[in-house]
Formats: C-alpha cells, sequence, structure tokens
C-alpha cells in the first residue's frame, strides 16, 4: 500500500470515526466531509450511491411509520406483552424472540423502544435480574435485521448479489438467517440465563433497594400497554402490513419454484435479430410498490395520519439511516472502486483460502458504521470481487452485525436507560458492558449455523 492510499484510508476511518461519536445524522453527513477530501482534494472518482437500497428503505421505513401511526405498533406490542406477562420464569428467552420477531415484522430495529420498559419491569417484579432478558433482547432486536424481507440489509444482499451473478431472493435469504440467528439468540439467552447474581445476592441492587427513594422508582410504576385501547383501524393496519409482507413473499417463492409471476418489461436492448430483449421486474421495484401501495391503503381505510407517522420514532429512524447509508456506502465505494485492483491483488491469496474470514472484516466495519445495510452496501461489492462465492457470502451475512461492540447504539442506550434497577450497564472500562457476551455469542453462532446451512442447501 502507498503512502497516499493509507493516507485516504485514514480520511475515510476518521469520517466513519466522528460520525459515529455524533450519532444519528451526523453519521451520514460527516461521511460527505470524507467524500469531499476525497474527490475534491485527492481527485478520486466518485463512486456510486446506493439508491435502488435508498428507495426500499424509504418504501418500507414509510409503510412501518403508517402503520405505527395507525396504532399497528401498539397491538403488535401488546400480544407481545401479554406472552411475556403469562410466562414471566422463561422471559430470558421469550423476551429475546418478542424483539427479534418485532424487528423482521417490521424491518427496523428500533420498535425495541416500546417493549423494553416492559421487559424490564416484568423481570424486576419477578425478582429476575434485568440484565438477563434486557441485554439478549437489545442484542434480538438488531439481529433480526438481517432476518427481515423489508430490511436493507437483506435487500442490499439480494441487488448485489443478483448484479454479481448470484442468483437469490429475499425469501431464500431469510431461509438461512432466520434459523441461522434463532439458533445464536438462543444460545446467548441459554448463557444469560444464570448471568450475574441473582437480585437478592447482589449488594449493589440491595444497596438501591434499602434507599426508599430509590426503591419507590424501582417498583412504584408499571411499565404496560395492556389497558391502552387498541381499535378496530389499528387492527387493519396491521392486516394490511402482513397482507403486503405476504405478497413480497409469493413472489419470491414462485420465482423459487420456478414459475415466476413478476411482470416482463422491455429492457430497450435488442438481441441480434432486431427483438428487444426483456426480463422480469427486479424484487427491489415490486417491495417498493407492494410497501407503498400498503401506506397507502392504510391512510385511506385505517384512517392513519401521515402527520403522525412522521413524528414517530419508526418512520424518524428510518430517514436516519437513508442518510447513514447514503453517505456511509458513497464514501466507501469511492475509495474501494479507485483501489480495486490493487485490493484484488493483495487480499486474494486470503480469501482463496480462508473466503469465510471476509466475516471479520463485516464485522469490523459494522463496529464503526453502527448499520448493518451500510456494511452491506460498502462491503459486498468488494468482497465479490475478490472472488468468493454467493453461498459464502450469505453463510456469513450474520456478521454484519457488531456495533454492539462500542455501546453507542441507541437501542443499547436505551435499554440501560429503562433498566431502573441498574443491572444492565455500561462498565467502567467501556467495552465490559451488558451487551458484549450475548452479542458475541449470538453473532458467532449465528455465523456458524447460518455456513453450515448454506454448505449443505448450495
Amino acid at each position: 500500500m502507498s503512502f497516499v492510499m493509507i493516507l485516504q484510508l485514514l480520511i475515510v476511518l476518521a469520517a466513519l470515526y466522528v460520525g459515529s461519536r455524533y450519532g444519528s445524522l451526523a453519521l451520514g453527513a460527516i461521511s460527505g466531509i470524507g467524500l469531499a477530501i476525497l474527490v475534491l482534494g485527492f481527485g478520486m472518482k466518485p463512486g456510486n450511491p446506493p439508491t435502488d437500497v435508498i428507495y426500499i428503505i424509504i418504501a418500507a421505513v414509510t409503510c412501518a411509520g403508517i402503520m405505527q401511526a395507525a396504532g399497528g405498533m401498539d397491538w403488535l406490542i401488546q400480544l407481545a406483552e401479554k406472552l411475556l406477562r403469562k410466562h414471566p420464569e422463561h422471559i430470558t428467552f421469550l423476551a429475546p424472540l418478542c424483539t427479534f420477531f418485532l424487528t423482521v415484522l417490521v424491518g427496523t430495529g428500533h420498535v425495541v423502544y416500546t417493549l423494553m420498559p416492559i421487559i424490564c419491569d416484568i423481570s424486576l417484579k419477578k425478582n429476575i435480574r434485568p440484565e438477563r432478558p434486557c441485554a439478549v433482547a437489545s442484542i434480538a432486536s438488531q439481529v433480526g435485521i438481517t432476518c427481515s424481507p423489508i430490511a436493507a440489509a437483506v435487500a442490499s444482499f439480494v441487488i448485489i448479489s443478483n448484479d454479481n451473478g448470484f442468483d437469490i431472493n429475499n425469501l431464500q435469504v431469510i431461509a438461512v438467517t432466520i434459523p441461522a440467528c434463532l439458533c445464536g439468540l438462543m444460545a446467548a439467552a441459554l448463557c444469560s440465563y444464570k448471568r450475574g447474581k441473582d437480585l437478592d445476592k447482589d449488594p449493589v441492587f440491595q444497596e438501591r433497594k434499602a434507599s426508599p427513594k430509590m426503591y419507590k422508582y424501582m417498583y412504584g410504576e408499571t411499565a404496560s400497554l395492556l389497558d391502552k385501547e387498541v381499535t378496530k383501524s389499528a387492527k387493519i393496519s396491521v392486516y394490511i402490513f402482513l397482507g403486503a409482507l405476504l405478497v413480497i413473499t409469493l413472489y419470491s417463492f414462485f420465482q423459487i419454484i420456478g414459475c415466476d409471476i413478476r411482470p416482463v418489461v422491455g429492457t430497450g436492448k435488442f438481441d441480434a435479430n432486431g427483438m428487444e430483449i426483456t426480463k422480469p421486474i427486479g424484487m427491489n421495484i415490486i417491495i417498493q410498490i407492494v410497501m407503498i401501495t400498503a401506506a397507502a391503503l392504510m391512510i385511506i381505510i385505517a384512517k392513519a395520519k401521515p402527520r403522525h407517522a412522521i413524528i414517530g420514532n419508526v418512520w424518524q429512524s428510518g430517514m436516519v439511516a437513508v442518510i447513514a447509508i447514503y453517505g456511509i456506502a458513497w464514501l466507501a465505494d469511492t475509495y474501494f472502486s479507485n483501489y480495486l485492483p490493487m485490493m484484488q491483488d493483495g487480499l486474494q491469496g486470503i480469501v482463496s483460502k480462508y473466503p469465510w474470514a471476509i466475516a471479520l472484516a463485516f464485522f469490523a466495519v459494522s463496529v464503526l458504521v453502527n448499520s448493518q445495510g451500510a456494511v452491506v452496501v460498502a462491503m459486498l461489492p468488494l468482497a465479490y470481487s475478490l472472488g468468493i462465492p454467493g453461498p459464502v457470502l450469505l453463510g456469513v451475512l450474520p456478521s454484519v452485525y457488531g456495533y454492539f461492540f462500542i455501546p453507542n447504539y441507541p437501542s443499547d442506550i436505551a435499554t440501560v436507560t429503562f433498566d431502573r434497577s441498574g443491572t444492565t450497564r455500561i462498565g467502567k472500562y467501556l467495552l465490559n458492558h451488558s451487551f458484549m457476551m450475548p452479542g458475541l455469542v449470538s453473532v458467532t453462532v449465528s455465523t456458524i449455523v447460518a455456513t453450515l446451512i448454506t454448505k449443505l442447501v448450495y
């Protein structure tokens, strides 16, 4: 590597690091500073922003945000709460399953904010150390992203893989990631089952409990949505959303069985006989159309108010993700595309012998960028250019979640805040926090299982 190449890489890493310190919109915006230095300062050829992925995120988040505005999200949380309160003794296993499947349905992990106070409350009132279910539930809310057919990470993987000769659709991706990630989460929950001291043996907790003020803070209120009325419109919005997911799944299913029902359109290119070449509409277009249509039906039939969607945390967090992916992926593509031949020469020997090692690169980049979709968009083209087969990359897809490593992600910070017992914490040395163990166990086991599944299937 030349001095200039190293210097430019440091600029990319510095932009990502500074952006992650500020968080939110800054992650994408500060990536723009790095992009400006590379393009305007060094004269590098600009890469391509991931427009297809961004459009899918906008469509999916708009649909989920409208459902939240209609009250549908509250109904889903209520159903999860009923399950948890019915079996509180199993909350360490049930809580991550609830947050996982909520993310799978909605396509974003930010739905955890409403359910997490309930998880904390149930475990504390049942004298179960809240750190046990809370930490793994927070991890599960992010693990579900690579298992959702409408999430940016899955959509990006499909689009980029198809462009690189690996013919796969959303349903085939989640058929691997869902069982693999469930295995990883249950392994993490099992490791968390007796984690830390029981509350009656924890001197720090007992000291907090002895204070009348702290006792009232911890036990005085009950977090619950069970008393909130669920309207008919709220239920209709959920049915519409689930119907949209079913439509998307059916398109993928028929594609798998060789009965492709996607409309066929002209490409504007012609063969030797002068006939226009046609091809089916891409699944990325179908997802956008279905999601936007579902959002419109919720507004018309379920009486959802768009202005309420705009102020909801689902829509807002989704739009933040759009800006983050836009800036990060454009910056990364600019750097990698300019040095692709050199990287291919330097890494070819390693990845040809140990192709699974790309998982370590995915994980390391995720620690910096706090977005699984951005990791896929930024790193997957490079992985394909190195000659790594598509099935191998599908097997290591769970490794794109690494931003639990440094506990600065909103869901982790919120979980620490919601746990009134103080057992879910960020340690004195930053990395010795409550999310490290379940995160490492979950990602490691998920990646291994996904790799085994792809070896059997492909």
